[in-house]
C-alpha cells in the first residue's frame, strides 16, 4: 500500500494518457470534469496565497499534468459528442444551456470571446513574462553568487548559510527556466481547444445530417449546445490555469500573499483614493452621466481615503511617540553621572592613585621634541634605546608615558619612576 501511494502520481499520469484511448462512461466523465474544474480553482488559489514562487516549485510539472488531463477529457467528450448524438453528460449539457440560453449565435460569440481573452491576453502575457523572468534570472546569477561570496568572506554569513543561498539561486533559475517552457504548453492548449471545438461542431453536423438522419436545424441545435458546453467546460479550467501561470511568474517582488500585498499597498495610498473619489464626484456633476452610481462610488472612495489617512496618521504618531520614549529611556540610561555622584563610589577614587612605571613631563617649549608631526625624534630614540637595551641587557624597558605639565617651566622636564623624581 505504501509503495502504491509513493507511485500514485506516476500511475495517475498513465491513467490520464489512457483517457485518450479508453471510452469513459457518462457518469464518470461528469465526475472527472468537476474534478478538473476543482483542481484548477485550487491551483489558482495556491498561486495567490504564496509569497515566494519557490513555495510552489512543482507548478511547471503540474501544469503539464493538468494540460494532459484536460486534453484527455476533451478527447473523451469529443468521442461522446460525435458517437452518441451530442450526449456528453449532464455537466456539458448544463454549461451549454447556461451560455447559449436558447440563442446559439450568442453562445458561440461568448465562447469565442472567452477563448480569445485567454489566448491573446492572459496566455500571451504570461508567456512573455515567464520568458523575461527566466532571462533576467539567468543574467543575475553571477552577481548573486559574487554577493554571497562577499558576505561569506566578510563573515556576515557562515558556510551553511552560503550553501543555502546558492541552492536557492539555482532553484530560482531552474524554476523560471521551466516556467518559460511550460507557458508554451498553455499556449498550445488554447490553440488545441479551438481545433477540438471546430472538429466537434463540423463533425457533429456531418454525422447528424448524413448518418443520424437529422435535419440541418436539429443537428445545429443538438451539436452546437454540446460543443459550446464542452468548450466552456474545458476553457474555464484552462483560463484559471493560465491566470495562475501569469500570477506565479509576476510575484517576483512580493512580500506576502496577494491579498496582503494588495490591501497593504492600496492602504498606503489614501491620497490617491481620495483623489479618485473627487474625480468621480466631479463626473457626477456633468449632465447626462449616471449621477447616482458616480456619486455613490465617489463618496465611498472619499470616505475610505479619509478613514485610511486618519488611521495612518494615528499609527505614525504612535510610532513617533514610542520611538521618542525609547530614545529618552536610552539617553537616561547612558547619561554620564556628575563628578560628585561619580566619586561617591569609593572604588572610583582609587583610579586617581594610579602610578605609571616610567613617566616624563615636559614644559611647553619642549613639546616639539616629542611631537613627531613637528619633527620630534624623542619617541623614535626611545624605541631604539629599548631595542638596544633588550639586546645588551636582556631586559625590556616598560612603556614610558609622555605628557606636558603646566606646573613646570617652559624649558623644564621631569623624569619619574613610580611617581618619584
Amino acid at each position: 500500500m505504501r509503495r502504491f501511494l509513493e507511485n500514485s502520481i506516476a500511475l495517475l499520469v498513465v491513467v490520464i494518457v489512457l483517457f485518450l484511448i479508453i471510452p469513459l462512461p457518462k457518469s464518470l466523465l461528469d465526475v472527472l470534469l468537476v474534478v478538473n474544474i476543482s483542481l484548477s480553482i485550487l491551483i489558482l488559489m495556491i498561486t495567490m496565497t504564496i509569497s515566494d514562487a519557490l513555495e510552489f516549485s512543482i507548478f511547471p510539472s503540474l501544469l503539464l499534468i493538468t494540460t494532459l488531463f484536460r486534453l484527455g477529457l476533451n478527447v473523451s467528450t469529443t468521442r461522446r459528442i460525435l458517437g452518441f448524438g451530442g450526449d456528453a453528460g449532464n455537466v456539458i449539457l448544463a454549461f451549454g444551456q447556461m451560455i447559449t440560453q436558447g440563442n446559439i449565435i450568442l453562445g458561440v460569440i461568448i465562447f469565442l470571446i472567452i477563448v480569445l481573452v485567454q489566448f491573446i491576453v492572459i496566455t500571451k502575457g504570461a508567456e512573455r513574462v515567464a520568458e523575461v523572468a527566466a532571462r533576467f534570472t539567468l543574467d543575475a546569477m553571477p552577481g548573486k553568487q559574487m554577493a554571497i561570496d562577499a558576505d561569506l568572506s566578510s563573515g556576515l554569513i557562515d558556510e551553511q548559510g552560503a550553501k543555502l543561498r546558492r541552492a536557492k539561486i539555482q532553484k530560482e533559475a531552474d524554476f523560471y527556466g521551466a516556467m518559460d517552457g511550460a507557458t508554451k504548453i498553455v499556449k498550445g492548449d488554447a490553440i488545441m481547444s479551438l481545433i477540438i471545438t471546430a472538429v466537434n461542431f463540423i463533425g457533429g453536423l456531418i454525422l447528424g445530417v448524413t448518418m443520424s438522419g437529422m435535419d440541418f436545424n436539429t443537428a445545429i441545435q443538438t451539436y452546437s449546445i454540446a460543443t459550446i458546453g464542452d468548450g466552456l467546460v474545458s476553457q474555464l479550467p484552462a483560463l484559471m490555469i493560465s491566470t495562475a501561470t501569469g500570477m506565479i511568474v509576476t510575484r517576483s517582488v512580493s512580500e506576502g500573499s496577494l491579498n496582503k500585498d494588495v490591501i497593504g499597498q492600496f492602504k498606503n495610498q489614501p491620497r490617491a483614493i481620495m483623489t479618485t473619489g473627487v474625480v468621480l464626484l466631479f463626473l457626477a456633476a456633468i449632465p447626462n452621466t449616471p449621477r447616482l452610481a458616480l456619486a455613490v462610488g465617489g463618496g465611498l472612495l472619499l470616505g475610505l481615503g479619509w478613514f485610511v489617512s486618519g488611521r495612518m496618521e494615528r499609527e505614525r504618531q504612535e510610532t513617533a511617540a514610542l520611538q521618542a520614549a525609547a530614545e529618552q529611556q536610552e539617553a537616561g540610561e547612558t547619561a554620564a553621572p556628575s563628578e560628585t555622584d561619580y566619586y561617591k563610589d569609593i572604588n572610583n577614587v582609587y583610579s586617581l592613585l594610579s602610578v605609571e612605571p616610567l613617566e616624563m613631563e615636559f614644559g611647553y617649549s619642549l613639546i616639539p621634541m616629542v611631537d613627531e608631526s613637528h619633527g620630534g625624534k624623542l619617541i623614535s630614540r626611545i624605541v631604539i634605546f629599548r631595542r638596544q637595551y633588550a639586546q645588551d641587557m636582556g631586559f625590556v624597558i616598560p612603556s614610558i608615558r609622555l605628557h606636558d605639565a603646566s606646573s613646570l617651566g617652559t624649558n623644564q622636564y621631569v623624569i619619574r619612576i613610580r611617581g618619584e623624581e
